[in-house]
This record gives structure tokens, sequence and C-alpha cells, in this order.
């Protein structure tokens, strides 16, 4: 069974195919959740982390990550409906060497949700799963860009 999921091409949910030739992966700054979210991504496709840049097959550096919440409309009572969460950041990928493979591109992401008032805890609870997947959609895009910028640079 196992051999035939692989053959088909099946891999997990989440996880990343990355070129044979990128043995590991640093990632230079950040806040601690987007490390976190990185570090279960990397986890997830089995590509192991670097302990240092220059131990590393390529360096992503993460500089001027934003977060906030910004209220979009209030209720008559004054109390807030619609929040918009807004996740910036700006990085760039390099080797061990600090050859730049991929100059500095920022990454935008944006989502709204619903402020029940009557489920106060359950709003909290599913701003930070919002949260955690603009992390993880933030993530996904990187490795995707430096997946495109490491087989560019190997040619």
């Amino acid at each position: 069974m196992a051999l035939l999921l692989n053959a088909c091409g099946y891999h997990l949910r989440g996880a990343f195919e990355l070129p044979t030739g990128l043995k590991s992966i640093y990632l230079d700054g950040g806040s601690a959740q987007l490390q976190e979210q990185f570090k279960k991504a990397m986890e997830l496709s089995s590509v192991p982390l670097a302990s240092s840049a220059d131990k590393a097959g390529i360096v992503i550096r993460i500089s001027d990550e934003v977060s906030q919440r910004r209220v979009l409309s209030l209720a008559s009572s004054g109390a807030a409906n619609d929040f918009e969460l807004d996740y910036r950041l700006n990085y760039e990928i390099s080797d061990a060497k600090e050859n730049v493979l991929l100059a500095q591109q920022p990454v935008e992401i944006r989502r709204e949700y619903y402020n029940d008032q009557t489920a106060v805890i359950a709003k909290e609870a599913e701003e930070l799963l919002i949260r955690n997947e603009m992390y993880l959609q933030a993530v996904r895009t990187m490795i995707s860009r430096a997946k495109v910028a490491f087989e560019t640079s190997s040619k």
C-alpha cells in the first residue's frame, strides 16, 4: 500500500516536495509563531532544519514582520462585529555562502472574521486558528518561492 501511494505522487496535506539537492533550510528571524509553523511544515515534509545559516542549503531571512487587527464594523452597542487580520513580512532567500538567490520579497495575507459577542471564548480560539493558518500560508509561499529560486540557481 505504501509503495502504491508513493508511486502515484501522494503526499501528506501541507507537505512540500523539495529538490533533492536541497539538504536543509535555516530560518533567520521571524516571530515565535512563524517559526513554530515553519518547523511543523518542515517536519511534515521530512526536511531538516539547519542549526545555523552556514550549515543550510538555503537561508530564509525574515524582516519587517507585522501582525495587526483592525475593526471593520461596530454594532449599535459599540462592540466590534467584524475584524480584519493583517499579516505582512519581507523575506530574502540566499545560500549558505550568502549569495542572494531571491531578492527581498513581500508576503501579505488578510483575513476577515465575524466577532459574535455571545461566544467570546470561541471567537478567541477562532482568531488564533486563523492566525496560525496565516502563518502557515506565509510559510508555504516562502517555501514555494525558495524551491524555484534553488532550482534556478542550481542550473
